[in-house]
């Protein structure tokens, strides 16, 4: 098993492209970490640096106690899982989780071991004379999973392995791969652009933009404090509402103003020392769809902070509706009981629980309160 350890690490490209920027991080021995973010922000350039297959421009990476800098990739004692599976189509599965003990000359008895007893944790054990194109797409992912388990690696690397399934098996794997996890014990590092696959899976979520860090933390955490603007709408569906405002105070009241509502905020939030400095100035404040409520009783016990809105769309989503709201020109989602009566063209009243609302700075986007 092992720990990998990143010390200021730099991808630079011919051209003056930068990849990856200072990328500084531990990743503890049998963690599930995930690095999530949009397309070209870096994340499977960093995946190709641990495996070898991109060299480290600057920086120093270790897997364990080992600086891996110049190590050949097959010398990493790393496997890695592609999006695209890579089996040999000529060959049976058995022969596919076998191929690379084969090469590396492991006695037969030893693979014939190794290969059943992966089979036995991913559930393909009556797969295994098939050839794959025999196979589903979801059976196809669980052998090029078992391919990279029977070589009992130090370290998984898995680079957007979902993202060819349904959108019902994607849900399913998610939950597999983190049974695998659990009976494997070995470090996983997991690519994603799915921020749904990160939440559920992760122990720790790295957020990467523009080939840097924006915050290191655990699902949870990175929900309910993100560090900046870019975390707090990345993570989370539907993403975080950002409402331009100000802050306006009266004595030790302190209120959030924005188009022509002026919401008193609750006391525990007015006594932050962090906002002190921001009375009188313009903010972005962040409220997240669940924190919103047109029932009539948050609409009683929260009459301090209660606005109009424009209901322009509505999404029936079953246990709940997602409604799509104007206050003035500014757009809201507010996630509620699907019981809501709210239609399209309705102008209604809903409460912001503002116990839950998150303050950015507007000019370094950086959180001044949660």
């Amino acid at each position: 098993m092992a720990s990998l350890t990143f010390k200021h690490v730099y991808k630079k490209y011919p051209g003056g492209v930068t990849a990856v920027s200072d990328f500084t991080l531990e990743v503890k021995d049998k963690e599930f970490l995930v690095l999530v973010g949009p397309s070209g922000c870096g994340k499977t350039t960093t995946l190709r640096m641990i495996a070898g297959l991109e060299e480290i421009t600057e920086g120093e990476l270790f897997i364990g106690d080992k600086l891996v800098n110049d190590i050949a990739p097959k010398d990493r004692d790393i496997a890695m899982v592609f999006q695209n599976y890579a089996l040999y189509p000529h060959m049976t599965v058995f022969d596919n989780m076998a191929f690379g003990l084969k090469l590396r000359k492991v006695p037969k008895e030893e693979i014939k071991r190794r290969v059943e007893e992966a089979a036995r944790i991913l559930d393909i054990t009556h797969l295994l004379d098939r050839r794959p194109k025999a196979l589903s797409g979801g059976q196809k992912q669980r052998v090029a999973l078992g391919r990279a388990i029977v070589r009992e690696p130090k370290v998984f690397l898995l680079d957007e392995p979902l993202s060819n399934l349904d959108a019902k098996l994607r849900a399913q794997m998610r939950t597999e791969l983190t049974k695998i996890h659990q009976k494997v014990g070995t470090t996983f590092i997991y690519v994603t652009h799915d921020q749904i696959e990160a939440m559920t899976m992760a122990t720790r979520i790295v957020v990467m933009k523009d080939g840097l860090i924006q915050q290191v933390d655990t699902p949870q955490n990175l929900y309910d404090m993100p560090a900046n603007l870019f975390v707090a709408g990345f993570i989370g569906t539907p993403q975080m509402n950002f409402i331009r405002s100000r802050l306006e105070a009266n004595g030790d009241d302190v209120y959030l103003v924005f188009a022509n509502n002026k919401l008193k905020l609750p006391p525990e939030k007015a006594s932050n020392p962090a906002i002190k400095d921001y009375i009188g100035k313009e903010v972005i404040a962040g409220l997240r769809p669940e924190c919103i409520h047109d029932e009539p009783m948050y609409l009683s016990s929260w009459a301090d902070a209660v606005v109009t809105a424009y209901v322009d769309v509505t999404e029936l989503m079953g246990a709940e509706t997602y409604l799509y709201l104007l206050v003035e020109d500014q757009e809201i989602t507010a996630r509620v009981s699907a019981r809501s009566t709210a239609r399209s063209g309705d102008t209604i009243k809903v409460a912001l629980d503002l116990s839950r609302l998150h303050l950015f700075d507007k000019d370094t986007t950086k959180a001044i309160l949660h």
